[in-house]
């Protein structure tokens, strides 16, 4: 335990810290202000990126960024069945995280159980780090573990902090609020160190759990299941869930909180599985799912942030494509979102989900 704790510590030693931040020229703003307030200059409610994509504030942070995020977990190979696509050559995921960067994205979520997903953003994002906001989760229930699984996400990510660190679900579920708060005591003094910038908590369905962590004050930004599909990770989220979460988006926004959502497609089934879950549906009206589902949660100004998960290149242009038109949610999305979710509720493959 004592060498792994010198290990540790030289790594820290040797290294440089890197301040990040968008360049004012790009029209962002700096991403390295970690205590300084929001910056009031920019109208969060028509500013757009030079890419075309709008912007939101990232809570107290005093980040503006592009609302659009790619989700690491939808691309490697221990998920990837699970959201209905295909699983790329190593390479080509590389090159489409950097595609995505390219186009104007600057959110990028991974963790430390995503598989290659961290290796494949410190590939794709090494030499423009200090223009990325990159997110990772810490997954251990042992708080003596932390500092470890931190230090391999670095390595992976090729970056000597993230900007945020966030309390995977999973750990979140399996221990409860008093022994998370354990973790959270542990990540605290790593952000004291610089490996991370802002602390988070992440969730698809612990949302009483969450909101109490929420409610200490102690963190900067909560990611949660917040889409039109009532999906929670491989669950349906009840009434009682539902209510929590509300909770949870109040309470958040209240201490200026960067708040992400995540299962903005319900996990794939209103894009890539829906041909799976209701397969007679109208193929053309089929194709208009993602970009309304993108919309009904664009309509919560709460949000700061939309993590999707991204699998193939088309994804980036389709949701780009979404982002950069008109944003509104319609009575059509409305509509059309209904009927969708009316057959998925009542589909075999939904059925099987527990309530939770």
């Amino acid at each position: 335990m004592e060498e792994n704790g010198k290990k540790s510590r030289s790594r820290v030693e040797r290294r440089t810290f890197l301040t990040t931040g968008l360049a004012a020229a790009a029209g962002y703003t700096s991403l390295e202000a970690a205590a300084s307030p929001v910056n009031e200059d920019v109208d969060a409610s028509n500013a757009r990126s030079p890419e075309g994509i709008p912007l939101r504030k990232f809570g107290k942070s005093g980040a503006t960024l592009p609302i659009l995020g790619m989700g690491g977990s939808a691309m490697v190979g221990r998920f990837i069945t699970g959201y209905g696509a295909r699983l790329l050559p190593l390479e080509e995921r590389v090159k489409m995280a950097r595609y995505a960067f390219d186009r104007g994205v600057r959110y990028f979520d991974t963790a430390r159980i995503y598989g290659e997903s961290e290796s494949i953003f410190g590939k794709a994002l090494h030499d423009v780090r200090d223009k990325c906001f990159i997110a990772s989760k810490c997954h251990t229930t042992n708080p003596t573990s932390v500092r470890e699984s931190v230090e391999t996400s670095l390595e992976q990510l090729r970056t000597d902090h993230v900007d945020l660190l966030q309390i995977h679900s999973p750990a979140i579920e399996a221990v409860g609020f008093k022994k998370a708060m354990s973790l959270h005591a542990e990540i605290v003094k790593l952000r004291d160190e610089g490996l991370c910038k802002y602390i988070g908590l992440t969730t698809h369905v612990a949302f009483e759990t969450i909101y109490e962590m929420i409610a200490t004050g102690g963190f900067d930004a909560v990611l949660l299941a917040h889409g039109y599909f009532r999906k929670g990770l491989n669950t349906i989220l009840s009434n009682r869930n539902i209510e929590y979460r509300e909770q949870c988006l109040n309470k958040a926004e209240e201490l200026r909180m960067g708040i992400i959502a995540m299962k903005v497609f319900g996990a794939s089934i209103l894009s890539h599985n829906s041909n799976r879950v209701v397969p007679e549906f109208d193929d053309e009206k089929r194709k208009r799912l993602a970009g309304a589902s993108i919309r009904w949660v664009l309509k919560d100004r709460r949000v700061s942030m939309l993590n999707i998960g991204v699998s193939l290149p088309s994804d980036i242009d389709e949701n780009l494509a979404t982002i950069r038109g008109n944003t509104q949610f319609t009575a059509d999305d409305g509509l059309l979102l209904a009927e969708f979710a009316g057959k998925a509720y009542e589909s075999d493959q939904v059925k099987k989900m527990r309530v939770t």
